[in-house]
């Protein structure tokens, strides 16, 4: 990204829909708590993403401080909301892209990078120059503005965004936010224009790029395919959001049909923090995700994917303890 532009963006800050518009440049912090020095807290192999993103290989998932959503109940509290985490510069972190393909990462997957994507593309540039080729994963909470996703088009391959909310009082009680689903389903519809087709290659060979028909038919038998291109929208099930769920999962379907995957999770974890909200005390019940799903099914939804087992732990909650940041990953 030209250095003008950069600035420019870093002076009046609009790249969330909170519209702060504050100078990060003069180190004034953004409601995301950030300034316009790149934050963060972890950059290693991830194995807990959906199949066609980790694979068997990992991902190379970069995990930045800060977020403008700040949801009452965020699992990454550490990061997002307390700020836990170290100052790189673009250099490093294009430097950190490419030791994560040399790991042998499927990909670069960008997690909570809307504070910093005007520096984020700058560090893709730059390390594409250095010979990075890796498929680009932007992993977000699905509230940024129209305008930063729309910077991300020619660098971002896949798009895994959440949809957390389609009610109202819901995104305004948990995450401050009663816009949330006009500004998510806003990017979302940006996210599917922009990679069109979903394609996939297969992860032992690397050679082939395959469509929807082929992954589905390939995957049935065993074999590890890699999104290369397009959308997956997650949804997270809250305690007491089951039909709430259900309309998100409708209009996803009704939106965008079998172009993108949906992700119905069930790892929800109670926080700490979340002490105030008592609906928030406990996890989702096995008998309500279930519902959700057999809705899912009940729609005709195919391009999907289900958690099973026990995931609503706090061991999936990676430890944001630097690794891979200041040191050689």
């Amino acid at each position: 990204m030209l250095m003008e532009q950069l600035e420019k963006e870093m002076r009046v800050c609009m790249l969330c829909p909170r519209a702060c518009g504050v100078n990060r440049q003069a180190g004034e912090l953004g409601l995301c708590g950030q300034s316009d020095e790149i934050r963060a807290a972890r950059a290693a192999l991830h194995m807990w993403e959906e199949p066609c993103i980790s694979g068997s290989k990992g991902s190379g998932a970069v995990f930045f401080t800060g977020c403008g959503l700040q949801c009452v109940y965020c699992q990454n509290r550490s990061i997002a909301v307390q700020g836990r985490g170290s100052v790189i510069s673009v250099e490093r972190l294009a430097e950190i892209f490419l030791r994560l393909q040399e790991k042998g990462a499927n990909n670069i997957n960008l997690v909570t990078a809307c504070q910093f994507v005007p520096q984020v593309i700058t560090a893709i540039e730059r390390a594409r120059r250095s010979g990075l080729r890796l498929p680009i994963v932007y992993n977000s909470s699905g509230y940024e503005s129209l305008h930063t996703i729309q910077m991300l088009e020619g660098y971002v391959d896949v798009y895994l965004p959440d949809l957390k909310y389609r009610d109202t009082e819901v995104s305004r009680r948990y995450s401050h936010a009663p816009d949330y689903f006009e500004k998510a389903a806003s990017v979302i519809t940006e996210m599917v224009r922009q990679t069109g087709e979903m394609c996939f290659t297969d992860e032992a060979t690397g050679s082939l790029r395959l469509g929807i028909d082929a992954y589905q038919e390939r995957s049935g038998q065993g074999e590890d395919l890699l999104m290369t291109k397009g959308v997956i929208v997650r949804h997270l099930l809250l305690p007491g959001c089951l039909e709430d769920a259900k309309e998100i999962v409708a209009w996803l379907l009704s939106s965008f049909g079998e172009r993108i995957f949906i992700s119905l999770m069930n790892q929800y974890t109670p926080m700490a923090d979340s002490c105030a909200y008592p609906q928030l005390h406990t996890k989702v019940s096995e008998q309500d995700y279930q519902a959700l799903v057999s809705h899912a099914i009940s729609l005709g939804i195919e391009n999907g994917f289900i958690q099973e087992g026990e995931s609503a732990r706090e061991s999936f909650i990676p430890s944001f303890d630097g690794t891979g940041i200041l040191e050689r990953v």
